[in-house]
């Protein structure tokens, strides 16, 4: 039999996995898998479970949101495995999933994983952290990570909402400079998101005729800080329209980006908090995860 190791997060959106975990696992074991399942306890637990077992087995499977995979894959570069990824996506958001078209059926997915190949794709490396669809900043990015886990269940993506609209009063105005490849940028930013990804909280959805997500670089997405009410409705129809040619966004591609910021500037990756100390060197790693998608 296939060795497998199954990463579920017990928490993660409303907890359906729990509720079809044994049906999860029939697929696994009729396909062949003999799994080994590990349910995560803490922050960083299924990124110490991947890297410790990824060489051992044939395929890793995560079920739980953005920040499971996220860990999940971390897990993988740090073990240096070629081992493929089975995404299984049980959280509130799912942007990653939703880019990939993943059912959000959980057996359904399951069944993808079996039936699948395995297809390489890009991830990001922030610093000494890695993430798989955006490193973001400014409005509204505090409440994905700030929003407590009850009301995302409740809620789902109103939680968001109303997390960020409470935020709302301390939006400042952020000045970056960014050097792309081909140009510095340097501006007062709004918000700003460096991803590789279709879906963006849930909300956001960018072109896909100009999103690849193995290509090698990533898109940037930056909307400058609006000096009157109708730069702010310009930047909103833009991104509803997906039209980046306006005057307050900018929406480019590279494959590395260094950033300087104010030091106590919050990021968040995948929808999880991340520090920085002014400078920030992100970079693509281009192809560096194989997931498996149904074929």
């Amino acid at each position: 039999m296939k060795k497998m190791l199954f990463v579920l997060n017990p928490n993660a959106g409303t907890r359906k996995a729990r509720r079809v975990l044994a049906d999860i696992l029939e697929v696994f074991c009729r396909a062949g898998y003999m799994p080994t399942v590990h349910i995560t306890a803490c922050a960083g637990d299924a990124t110490r479970m991947v890297e410790k077992y990824a060489q051992a087995v044939d395929l890793v499977v995560c079920c739980g949101g953005d920040g499971t995979f996220n860990e999940t894959v971390s897990g993988i570069i740090r073990s240096g495995a070629p081992t493929p990824i089975g995404y299984i996506p049980a959280g509130t958001t799912n942007d990653f999933a939703s880019s990939l078209d993943i059912p959000t059926d959980l057996v359904r997915a399951a069944e993808n994983i079996v039936t699948g190949e395995p297809v390489s794709y890009d991830i990001g490396q922030f610093g000494d952290r890695c993430f798989t669809y955006v490193a973001s900043f400014g409005a509204f990015t505090r409440s994905s990570y700030a929003t407590p886990q009850n009301m995302k269940n409740v809620l789902g993506h109103a939680a968001y909402v109303l997390e960020g609209i409470k935020d709302l009063s301390q939006i400042r105005p952020l000045h970056i400079r960014m050097e792309l490849e081909q140009e510095v940028i340097e501006d007062d930013f709004l918000f700003g998101a460096i991803t590789n990804s279709f879906s963006l909280g849930g909300v956001l959805t960018l072109d896909p005729e100009r999103v690849d997500l193995s290509d090698g670089k990533f898109e940037i997405l930056l909307v400058r800080t609006p000096k009157k009410m109708g730069d702010l409705t310009e930047a909103l129809q833009a991104l509803q329209r997906k039209q980046y040619d306006c005057h307050m966004i900018t929406f480019r591609k590279s494959a590395s980006i260094r950033i300087f910021t104010d030091p106590e500037m919050v990021w968040t990756l995948d929808g999880e908090r991340a520090e920085s100390e002014g400078i920030v060197e992100i970079y693509n790693r281009h192809r560096a995860i194989r997931l498996i998608q149904k074929g």
